[in-house]
């Protein structure tokens, strides 16, 4: 190869990966601002649960711990039909789990309510939220029944302008722990639930669906 032509070339390899290496750097200097915003996000939702984000080198035990929820909601959707809306809120209390509903669009009437153990009301009909919320696998029985599943609250009593309102702390529930509500689901059903047959006290079709979500 000429002289010439091979100093000619190597100095143009030289320029391209000084060129290379200011790249490489700028790009260096520019991580560190990205990792700091995805350090930002401390906790992701799945299922509908919120969960804490460990950071890489927070292995240690003074690690924060995860924060307790105190609150829960769900926006119910009219299903099978119906012209049911509404709106159900969760506290945690000493207690147990304080329940307030407010529903429209009813039959005059009682009408079974219900917590289901999926959180997935996507179906036109509510089956996706599967059966009622029962871990301890037990018999379906009223709020107050010794025998009851979970989820077993017993029915919303809807009046003349189809209007029904819910206010009551169930000692058997909880918003944490092994066996929290969140990202389980509300159903309403079309007719009274008689509190003994099972798997649903012959309560009828889901009328509403609402996915239970942590509320800030």
């Amino acid at each position: 190869m000429n002289k010439c032509v091979y100093i000619r070339n190597v100095g143009i390899l030289a320029v391209t990966a000084l060129l290379a290496l200011g790249c490489s750097s700028e790009q260096e200097k520019k991580q560190p601002e990205k990792q700091k915003e995805s350090n930002k996000a401390v906790a992701l939702v799945v299922n509908d649960q919120p969960k804490t984000v460990e950071s890489p080198n927070a292995q240690d035990s003074t690690a924060t711990p995860k924060k307790s929820i105190l609150k829960a909601r769900s926006v119910l959707g009219a299903k099978s039909d119906s012209a049911v809306v509404g709106a159900v809120t969760f506290s945690q209390t000493d207690n147990g789990v304080r329940i307030i509903a407010d529903v429209g669009g009813l039959k005059p009437g009682k009408h079974g309510f219900h917590i289901h153990e999926h959180g997935n009301c996507s179906s036109s009909d509510a089956s996706s939220a599967g059966g009622h919320y029962n871990p301890t696998n037990k018999k379906h029985g009223g709020p107050d029944s010794e025998e009851r599943h979970l989820g077993d609250l017993g029915n919303l009593d809807a009046n003349g302008s189809g209007f029904a309102h819910y206010d009551r702390i169930d000692s058997n529930l909880s918003l944490n722990g092994d066996m929290s509500i969140i990202g389980k689901s509300i159903v309403i059903h079309a007719d009274e639930d008689d509190l003994k047959t099972d798997p649903a006290g012959n309560s009828g079709k889901r009328i509403a669906c609402g996915v239970i979500i942590a509320a800030d």
